[in-house]
């Protein structure tokens, strides 16, 4: 972890792997079958897993039948890993510079791993390298706040509320490239066949028992908001927390809140 950003996001990942099972998962998980279908994973097929915390990718692409390898910068998240999945092979590597040779998978997948990451085209590349001919690279990523209203509801109050000019160490854009055209162009330089690409907006609604449920899972088991939300004045943070609850108010159903979140599901193909 030699850059600044990497090392916030590794020790971030280390400090929170505990609460990520019981707070995000719920969310997460529900794109995995669509990146799943999107990557076309079947039967006998080697399959790496990058940024696999604990493991859910890998555990689905066995039910289908596949042979997955779960790869993560997190050492808790490897052991949290281990424990939950023993059968399946995990290991801890940088997606940046993948530990396997060229062309030794079927498909890579990735689900929310490329923005946790300080340079998400060369983990790009390399997911290029280590697939086998004709292998599909399959990822998840957020969408923007115009798509998702989840995230509008974090960037609202952040943009209201909060100093953006406190020391966080720099990283790729929240929500890496504007749209379908930028993600073709970004996998054609690494030598994807950018025509190959599927792009599909997907959403999923996110069940949360309180309405300051969103401000505590941001501020205590994230990363990247919890670093900025933790160098705020509590003035700040008081105002963050307010508008946060009350937008999530307004996605009340029965005792729970049921918020919607998007993310694009994105597979492209080797030539």
């Amino acid at each position: 972890m030699s850059d600044p950003f990497s090392r916030f996001e590794h020790e971030g990942w280390q400090r929170v792997a505990k609460r990520y099972d019981s707070v995000w998962s719920s969310s997460t998980r529900q794109f995995i079958p669509p990146l799943l279908d999107s990557a076309e994973v079947s039967t006998k097929m080697s399959i790496l897993d990058v940024g696999c915390g604990p493991g859910y990718v890998s555990a689905a692409a066995t039910e289908r039948g596949a042979i997955p390898t779960g790869l993560d910068f997190s050492k808790q998240m490897i052991a949290i890993a281990k424990k939950m999945f023993p059968q399946i092979n995990f290991q801890e590597g940088d997606a940046q510079n993948l530990p396997f040779r060229d062309a030794s998978f079927h498909r890579v997948l990735a689900n929310f791993a490329l923005l946790h990451l300080a340079d998400p085209e060369r983990a790009c590349a390399e997911a290029f390298r280590v697939l086998k001919p004709g292998g599909k690279f399959g990822f998840t990523v957020w969408a923007p706040p115009s798509e998702s209203p989840y995230a509008k509801i974090i960037d609202d109050a952040i943009q209201a509320h909060a100093n953006a000019d406190v020391d966080l160490p720099p990283g790729p854009p929240h929500y890496l490239f504007a749209g379908r055209e930028e993600f073709r162009r970004a996998l054609n330089r690494v030598g994807f066949s950018g025509d190959s690409m599927k792009f599909k907006l997907h959403t999923i609604k996110w069940n949360v028992p309180s309405a300051n449920y969103v401000f505590d899972a941001e501020r205590n088991a994230g990363v990247r908001t919890a670093g900025l939300l933790a160098r705020q004045t509590p003035e700040a943070l008081r105002s963050i927390q307010s508008a946060i609850e009350k937008a999530v108010r307004a996605y009340a159903k029965g005792n729970d809140f049921a918020i919607p979140k998007a993310a694009y599901v994105i597979a492209v193909s080797k030539k």
